[in-house]
C-alpha cells in the first residue's frame, strides 16, 4: 500500500524537526508531506534547510485547509492511505503502523490512532469537551468514539475522495459523523 502521512504546520520551528525525525525512524517506508500554512515563525525555513517534503501556503488558511490541499495531493498522486499526523510531535509514529494495517485488513475506512483505547480519559475541563462530543457522536450514530478529537487518523482512498470533493469536510469530530453516515467504517486503535 502507498501511504501517505499529512503533518500539517502552523509555527512548529520548534517541534518540526523531532516530527519528521520521529517519522524517518519509526515509519520510513512511508512518504510524508508538510502542510505549512504560512506559519509566522521560521518552520518554512527549517523544512527548507533540511530539505523536508513541504508545500508552504501563501497565506494562513488554517488546519481544514492544510488537511484538505494533503488529500489533494494524495489524490492526484495515488495514495491509498492517508495518514494526519499532526507536527507539534505529541504523537508517536511507531503507532502509524497499527493505523495502516486497520486499513489494509479492511476493517475500517478511517482509523483513529486514540490515546483512551485502554487509557481512561483525566478529569479535566479539555476531556469535558471531548465526553460531550463523544455523547454526541453516539446520540446521533449510535457508535461510541472514545477519542473523536484525535489528530492521528488513517484514512483509505474512499475516505480521501470524499475530501476530494466535499471541501467543506474537516479534520473534526463532525466529518466522522458525516463519514458513518456514509456508510465508513471507523474504528480506533492504540496511538
Amino acid at each position: 500500500m502507498k501511504v501517505l502521512v499529512i503533518v500539517p504546520a502552523y509555527n512548529e520551528a520548534l517541534n518540526i524537526e523531532k516530527t519528521v525525525k520521529d517519522l524517518q525512524e519509526n515509519a520510513k517506508e512511508f512518504d510524508y508531506v508538510i502542510i505549512n500554512d504560512c506559519s509566522k515563525d521560521n518552520t518554512k525555513e527549517v523544512c527548507e534547510n533540511n530539505k523536508y517534503n513541504i508545500i508552504s501556503l501563501p497565506i494562513n488558511y488554517g488546519l481544514t485547509s492544510g488537511i484538505q490541499i494533503g488529500m489533494k495531493y494524495a489524490y492526484e498522486n495515488n495514495y491509498d492511505v492517508v495518514i494526519q499526523f499532526d507536527g507539534d510531535g505529541q504523537h508517536n509514529a511507531k503507532y502509524i503502523r497499527n493505523l495502516v494495517k486497520e486499513i489494509e485488513d479492511k476493517n475500517a475506512d478511517i482509523v483513529i490512532g486514540s490515546r483512551f483505547v485502554k487509557n481512561k480519559k483525566p478529569k479535566s475541563i479539555r476531556m469535558l469537551g471531548s465526553n460531550i462530543i463523544q455523547l454526541a457522536i453516539k446520540l446521533v450514530t449510535g457508535k461510541t468514539i472514545k477519542d473523536p478529537t484525535s489528530g492521528m487518523r488513517a484514512y483509505n482512498k474512499k475516505a480521501i475522495e470524499q475530501f476530494v470533493i466535499n471541501s467543506s469536510l474537516t479534520p473534526e469530530p463532525d466529518t466522522l459523523v458525516y463519514m458513518m453516515k456514509r456508510k465508513m467504517k471507523i474504528k480506533e486503535t492504540r496511538s
